[in-house]
Order: structure tokens, then sequence, then C-alpha cells
């Protein structure tokens, strides 16, 4: 009955108005007096920060805050794959005939996953990442290889909580939570960024809307509140670092895997 309760609030309060009145009040000069209780209340590492919280004009421009420079070494090796967020990874593994298996107890389609785009062919035997950022996470995301655009694809649609609960309780949430897709092609193939929307986000938005290309940590795009981070690579790339398993929190720019000296073209 509890779990029920629970998700009937929760789909109550997954309205886009909702989010919208929540985004406002982040983004108002009113919200920056609450800083200082969210650092305490998620225990935010502030001397990470590229500026001290009192020179943030609201709790979202804190929230969406950059780092000082040097705070996360990116693994330069072009052959690696790098963590795109600070982030609890909440699946790894395969990809299976186009589906993330027992992802929290749920399969997802790359066909839904990815709207029937007509690249997911090419990652049907892929290899994939599923990345949670709770609040206390940096909410940056940055380029996971060196590479151009390929193709973008925003997707509208639901703003359920990707948290443990979400993920086991509610039906598909990855798939119909509202989506920003990033295709970038790299030296050994091709990698897809989805970056899902959750609960109170009122928005993700794209660092630089106009750029085509980016080296390996560039500041790619940010989310306002938690979300996730799907990363898939194409077929036959990808071998992960074997000593990264479930439940494991990493950093932006920790290395992933690696991808295969066969791949290239």
């Amino acid at each position: 009955m509890a779990k029920q309760w629970l998700r009937l609030m929760t789909e109550l309060s997954s309205r886009k108005w909702v989010c919208r009145i929540v985004g406002s009040f982040a983004q108002s000069g009113a919200s920056r007096l609450f800083i200082p209780t969210f650092i305490r209340t998620y225990q935010i590492q502030t001397h990470e920060a590229e500026q001290d919280w009192k020179e943030y004009r609201s709790l979202n421009a804190y929230f969406t805050r950059k780092l000082k420079a040097g705070m996360r070494p990116i693994d330069t090796n072009a052959e690696v794959m790098t963590s795109p967020v600070d982030a609890r990874i909440t699946f790894t593994g395969p990809i299976t005939s186009g589906t993330l298996l027992n992802v929290k107890g749920q399969d997802y389609t790359l066909e839904e996953l990815l709207n029937r785009s007509p690249r997911l062919e090419k990652y049907t035997h892929g290899y994939a990442f599923v990345l949670y950022l709770s609040p206390t996470d940096y909410h940056r995301i940055h380029a996971p290889v060196s590479g151009t655009l390929v193709e973008k694809e925003h997707l509208r649609g639901k703003v359920y909580p990707v948290n443990d609960f979400g993920l086991q309780h509610m039906r598909g949430v990855l798939s119909r939570n509202e989506r920003q897709i990033t295709y970038i092609a790299h030296e050994y193939g091709e990698v897809a960024v989805v970056k899902v929307g959750a609960m109170n986000v009122s928005s993700i938005k794209y660092t630089d809307e106009k750029a085509i290309s980016w080296t390996k940590g560039d500041d790619l795009a940010y989310f306002e509140f938690g979300s996730t981070v799907v990363l898939l690579t194409e077929n036959g790339t990808f071998e992960p670092d074997p000593a990264l398993k479930l439940g494991d929190v990493v950093k932006m720019g920790q290395r992933l895997g690696s991808f295969r000296h066969d791949s290239k073209a």
C-alpha cells in the first residue's frame, strides 16, 4: 500500500507545471538563501567549486556550478573512454540484441530509449553504462571521448525520479522521461550520450548549442537538479574496465574502459 501511495504521489508530482514552479523558484534571487542549507544537507565539497557560494546568484546557479581547474583529472589516453559525470553506476553491461537487461529489475530496449532512431542499429550489441547523479554530485556533463557531433535529438517526456525508487517502481522511466541525446563520432567508432531528465528538473542544457566537436573532458551540458546519463558504445568497439562494478561511484574523467584496436576505421 505504501508503495502504491508513493507511486501515485510520484505520478502527480511529475507534471511539467510542477517542475516549472520549482525551476522558477530555484532560479530566483530568493533561492540563494537556501544555498547554505543545500550545502549542509548534501555535504557538498565546497572547496571544489569555482567560486565561493556567496557569489552565486541563485540555488540553480550553485547547483550547476563549475569546478576549479584540475579538480577532475582526465585520462587523456585516446583509447580510453572516461566517465562524463560524477555518479553512481546503476547499470553496467553489454547490450543484448538491442536491450539493456535488468536495469534495477527492468529491461530497456534501444528502440524506446533512442526513440526508434535509425542510428540504434549501431548499438544493438554494444556496451552500456547507466550513471545516476544524486543531489550531492557535481552536475555538469563532459565529453567522454574526443570527437565530432553526428546528430543530437531532444525528446520531450515525463520527469519521473531516476533514483532507486523510480528505477524499480516506475515502468520504463529511462525511456519515458525527457531526454537529450548526443551522438559523437570518435577515432574508434561512435558513442551516444543520453541525458535523462528527472523530477524537479527544469531543463537539460547544452553548454554551447553551436558546438560540433569536443576534446575529451570538455564541458558538454548540464542538469538543473539531479538526473541520469545513459552512455552507449558502438557494437564491437569497447572493453569495460574489469575493476568497475555495479554500485561503484565514479568521477568525471575517470577511466570506464578502452576501445579495441581492431575497431579503428
